[in-house]
């Protein structure tokens, strides 16, 4: 799918995305199981107890496809103006940097700096927070692989005891990540070795982050059928303290015959996308 049909979906997706996220969804027992063509599914059955330390299967934002878009910045701290996070003076002067095409300090598509309007990876953690749609967890002997449908990426987390690597030869725009059991029913995920400032941003709003950035993820199975994410960020170089821009994020669990459909940033596709709708100059674009 074309980058700028996915602006465009976003934008009329936000604000049926900011109603659904007004309430938490307690049961999954009520939802349509529908496949990316719209098709009814087989029925993924009754929720019922959580599986003990098993995270497998499909799984897609709760509330709705729109919900996992987020292009005003994540859903427990949207870029406002009044709910951001706590800047050091070089985080704030990094986010002053930046010219996005989201939230409150919104700028024209041909003033964006964003580094993803070149296709390039949205990297980790902005993959949870912009366009976080179907996921798909794979749970094997000493990993798990998260596959996400946006962009077909996908990242290894290592279940095998081992510590994070004393050095990094080069940082990862996925990072490097150890997953452990807290206890049966929720699975803790911690990056570090991410690829910062400039070629990171977190999300479609600008805000930044440095390579010294470490993230934490928390998915609680709630019981067979639903799953909450928690995320926490801490970024000692931009932000004066932790903070969590997804508390409890629910998603439901597809059924294991679903469809996705493919959406991929093509370099061409941005190109024609710069050239016909984000350039104001050219005489063809939209502004």
């Amino acid at each position: 799918m074309k980058r700028w049909h996915l602006v465009v979906a976003a934008m009329l997706l936000a604000s049926a995305a900011a109603y659904a996220q007004g309430g938490r969804v307690q049961s999954t027992a009520d939802l349509k199981v529908l496949d990316g063509w719209g098709r009814p599914l087989s029925d993924p059955g009754t929720p019922g107890p959580a599986p003990v330390r098993d995270i497998s299967g499909m799984w897609e934002p709760a509330d709705g496809p729109g919900a996992g878009i987020q292009p005003n910045g994540p859903v427990s701290m949207p870029s406002d103006g009044v709910n951001e996070p706590p800047y050091t003076p070089a985080g704030k002067a990094s986010y002053d940097s930046h010219r996005a095409l989201f939230g409150y300090r919104a700028v024209l598509p041909s003033l964006s700096n964003d580094p993803a309007n070149k296709c390039d990876p949205l990297g980790f953690p902005r993959a949870n927070f912009f366009q976080l749609r179907h996921t798909k967890f794979i749970q094997l002997e000493d990993q798990v692989v998260i596959l996400y449908q946006f962009d077909k990426k996908y990242r290894t987390i290592w279940t095998d005891g081992r510590d994070f690597p004393e050095v990094f030869p080069d940082n990862r725009w996925y990072g490097y990540s150890v997953g452990r059991w807290e206890n049966d029913s929720t699975f803790v995920v911690n990056t570090v070795g991410l690829i910062g400032n400039e070629r990171v941003w977190l999300g479609e709003t600008g805000r930044p982050m440095s390579d010294q950035m470490t993230v934490e993820e928390r998915f609680h199975l709630v019981d067979s059928h639903l799953m909450e994410l928690t995320v926490t960020v801490t970024d000692p170089e931009f932000y004066t303290e932790p903070w969590v821009p997804m508390d409890r994020f629910p998603m439901k669990r597809q059924a294991p015959d679903y469809d996705i459909i493919e959406m991929l940033c093509a370099p061409s596709d941005m190109e024609a996308y710069s050239t016909d709708i984000a350039d104001p100059v050219s005489g063809t674009g939209i502004n």
